[in-house]
């Protein structure tokens, strides 16, 4: 006995020290990193630089890719913050703001990558027209803007689902705008923001080959990463590459998993809205090993508790204002958001008068060609969207109902979605010509792998975020499954999925660059599509072209927003929103 408690004794004291080793050793690393990128960035330009295809420039390349996509999130994480908030603070304040910044989203979500690559490209080599560092920055920008937009709709459709009662609550207790933003509107929105940064940085692995390797008319860009290492592979037709590649990213892939996304998955668990807590909560050993450090527990002790305390309450409880006073700038906020809109109708009345210049000079056949392409690009999402849908709702509510399941299940999906789908098309094209088919099939197969994880795990957080009394009630009152479906889970999940059906719609048409148009064994192997015309463009330099073809896809992109996927969010808003 006195053996056995000896042992307990060593283990608690030990262990603690154990973990403190790794703390430092994490911290080490990271300091270590910074110096080398540092290093890297700051050196002279390679604009063509030569791609290793041996399997030793893995681990290095891996390091590469994973930094540019670390630093697109952050910026995704603050953009979509900022932006979610302003847009719905404009709802109940200002409705025309409201109205142009989701517009703006819009238009942004539907514009492809490779439309954004010749300005900002430009811009950024131009900034540092002798350092690496202003291609590095390009391709970071490049991959924010391929993840950043179902993130910033994620926090927006969360802020706009937020309970009456609970802002009532908030203005009871005369809660300032920024305790109310840190203490309810930011928690409220975790769990969607967590599930969607997951598969926005899996939306980043998607285009990485993109960003990593392009050719911009006579400029070849290339950044050691795992993108270029993929692109070159599959470009070469050399499968063992690709495989060694593909191994490489699911490493990196499952790494993450289990040092981000799963501890902050149980983090997120205790921001879910219930008023009966459940006995079934996500968990994460990485987590529960660092609340075991003793050093982090004295720096939360000593530092993070006292600065969150202090950030928290820094505006203080505001006073309810008396009948007479008059509010001070008043008259200033309500010809700030005037012009905004001023500011924003100006820009954009130069744009289109610039637009005009340039595609003064198309002809009638490139323009019925654009249309007819738009068409068929058009079925492609139409058809790839119905299938996603057919099985990522089904799947998605038993993972976010069975924590098990989800333990298994969620890595798993990670690691499928943050796979390109672009290194494994040539697997997938070889297998379809050999049964038959050709790159209208592929095309819709590869953009069906790129988008339907946007709905899976829009469902999946809907899923979670449904009180636990609602779904024990159902149990208690032995609803049938097709009634717990109608009554509860579709109701439920239906804000969820409708943000994760128009970023993946949106999502669909951005991978068209890739599934429409693809290089292979020293061919470039094409589906007649809007997607094919966008790569072709920039591939070529056609920006007359290229510019077309962005306005097009993007006026499709908003008007199917607005007559389908708005009115159904403006429902799944007003109606199935949860309240007591």
């Amino acid at each position: 006995m006195e053996l056995a408690l000896s042992r307990s004794v060593i283990r608690e004291r030990t262990w603690p020290v154990v973990v403190d080793g790794l703390v430092f050793l994490v911290v080490g690393a990271g300091i270590y990193a910074m110096l080398t990128i540092a290093r890297t960035w700051l050196g002279a330009v390679h604009p063509q630089a030569q791609i290793s295809q041996s399997p030793s420039a893995l681990p290095l390349y891996a390091f590469y890719s994973l930094v540019r996509i670390g630093w697109a999130y952050i910026l995704s994480l603050l953009f979509a913050i900022g932006y979610g908030y302003v847009a719905a603070w404009g709802s109940m304040h200002a409705p025309r703001v409201e109205t142009v910044m989701i517009a703006i989203l819009d238009i942004l979500q539907s514009i492809p990558v490779l439309s954004f690559l010749p300005g900002v490209m430009l811009a950024m080599v131009s900034v540092f027209p002798n350092r690496e560092l202003g291609v590095e920055l390009g391709s970071i920008v490049l991959i924010f803007t391929g993840q950043v937009w179902n993130m910033a709709f994620s926090f927006y459709s969360s802020l706009k689902s937020i309970p009456r009662e609970l802002r009532e609550a908030a203005a009871i207790y005369g809660f300032s705008p920024w305790q109310r933003f840190i203490e309810l509107e930011l928690p409220f929105g975790v769990i969607g923001l967590v599930w969607n940064s997951m598969v926005s940085v899996a939306g980043g692995w998607f285009f990485l080959m993109a960003c990593e390797m392009f050719v911009l008319g006579k400029n070849d860009f290339r950044l050691p990463g795992l993108g270029s290492f993929l692109q070159t592979a599959a470009g070469n037709g050399d499968m063992r590459a690709v495989l060694w590649g593909l191994g490489a990213m699911i490493a990196v892939i499952v790494l993450l998993d289990q040092l981000v996304w799963r501890p902050a998955i149980a983090w997120s668990d205790r921001f879910k809205f219930e008023q009966v807590e459940t006995s079934k909560r996500a968990a994460s050993p990485i987590l529960h090993l660092f609340r075991q450090s003793s050093a982090f527990a004295w720096l939360r002790r000593r530092a993070l508790t006292p600065l969150w305390e202090r950030v928290s309450t820094s505006r203080g409880l505001s006073p309810k204002p008396s009948a007479n006073a008059v509010p001070k700038g008043g008259a200033a906020r309500r010809l700030l958001p005037v012009l905004a809109v001023i500011v924003v109708l100006l820009v954009a009345a130069y744009a289109v008068f610039r637009a005009a210049l340039v595609l003064g000079g198309l002809t009638k056949p490139e323009l019925m060609s654009t249309l007819k392409a738009a068409g068929a690009t058009f079925l492609r999402v139409m058809v790839s969207l119905s299938i996603a849908a057919l099985w990522t709702i089904p799947a998605g509510v038993a993972i976010g109902f069975n924590a098990k399941l989800a333990r298994i299940a969620q890595p798993l999906a990670q690691v499928a979605a943050s796979v390109p789908a672009t290194a494994l098309f040539p697997v997938v094209l070889l297998a379809l010509l050999r049964i038959g088919g050709g790159m209208g099939i592929a095309s819709i197969i590869l953009m069906l792998l790129g988008t339907q994880w946007y709905i899976l795990f829009n469902v999946i957080a809907g899923a979670m975020a449904i009180p636990t009394e609602l779904r024990e009630a159902s149990s208690v009152y032995r609803f049938p499954r097709r009634q717990q479906w109608t009554t509860l889970i579709l109701p439920g999940i239906f804000p969820y999925l409708i943000t994760g059906l128009i970023t993946a719609s949106g999502g669909a048409w951005n991978a068209s660059i890739v599934a429409e148009y693809f290089h292979f064994q020293g061919k470039t192997l094409t589906a007649f599509g809007l997607g094919a015309q966008i790569s072709s463009a920039s591939d070529s330099g056609n920006f007359d072209l290229l510019l077309l073809s962005t306005i097009v896809m993007a006026v499709l992109v908003v008007c199917i927003n607005r007559t389908v996927w708005r009115p159904l969010y403006r429902h799944a808003e007003t109606r199935f929103r949860l309240e007591v």
